[in-house]
């Protein structure tokens, strides 16, 4: 996302994602056969959360341009946190369970530790404006989650998949027509490689086997391996930027580890 943002600022780089991933979306149903166009009942269920998919995003990198980069980290992988919440009350029998809670509670201490690495009280920000807005962002993030593993049950999650970037693209654009400029003299093999990334990998591949999982385990199981996702990143910042391995990252990574065994524990 960092090497994208470098020429295409945050609307432009939603609606190419997306674009691009929805392509892979189209091709991978006209390869396997997936019939994409929604029945009469699935057009307000993808109409409703593709809105709420694009205002969650969109609000994300509002609220990551108006606070620190440590406080964003930290604050939007809370989203689990909030999504197993909502799994709680909105998909049946998957309740939280106290063992289940006491993992979540685990798990992110994990991620906070591994997100916070190094970094002294005095380099935490206290909390702004900009903070609650990613912490609105990780609360719809967890409501999108949570709600799309309720219609899963009902619904193809290709389909799925493939409809909630497609309503979002017309809102992207808009919103980058009207504040935005592609920054031309920064475009190059890096940024132009991160956002065909975002869109072939990420949008593409990984939203449809995230979506694949979720209709098959409790939403909440999946969600919350979410907390993977920034250890992981800290881990790829060590390979391709050069970043130390720290006590404080080993600790955080075994923390992570102990609250997913604790969630997925039969």
């Amino acid at each position: 996302m960092k090497l994208g943002l470098e020429a295409f600022p945050p609307f432009w780089s939603g609606f190419l994602r997306f674009a691009l991933g929805g392509s892979c979306v189209a091709l991978w149903a006209l390869v396997a056969g997936i019939p994409l166009w929604p029945t009469r009942a699935e057009w307000p269920v993808f109409g409703g959360l593709g809105l709420l998919f694009t205002l969650q995003i969109a609000i994300m990198n509002i609220g990551f341009g108006a606070t620190t980069a440590v406080n964003s980290a930290v604050l939007i992988a809370t989203n689990p946190l909030f999504g197993v919440l909502f799994a709680h009350f909105l998909v049946p029998g998957d309740r939280v369970r106290p063992l289940r809670a006491l993992g979540v509670m685990i798990a992110f201490a994990g991620t906070a530790l591994v997100l916070l690495r190094g970094t002294s009280p005095a380099q935490v920000e206290s909390t702004g404006l900009g903070d609650w807005i990613v912490v609105a962002s990780a609360c719809l993030l967890g409501l999108r989650l949570a709600l799309s593993g309720r219609v899963l049950k009902r619904v193809n999650d290709v389909r799925l998949t493939f409809w909630q970037m497609i309503v979002s693209l017309p809102l992207f654009l808009t919103g980058a027509l009207a504040f935005e400029s592609i920054r031309t003299e920064h475009l190059g093999v890096a940024p132009i490689a991160g956002i065909v990334y975002q869109g072939v990998v990420v949008a593409g591949l990984a939203f449809t086997v995230n979506f694949y999982l979720i209709r098959r385990y409790t939403p909440s199981i999946m969600i919350s391996f979410s907390f993977v996702a920034p250890v992981a990143g800290v881990l790829l910042g060590m390979a391709i930027l050069g970043e130390r391995l720290t006590a404080g990252l080993i600790g955080g990574m075994l923390l992570v580890a102990a609250g997913l065994a604790l969630i997925t524990r039969r």
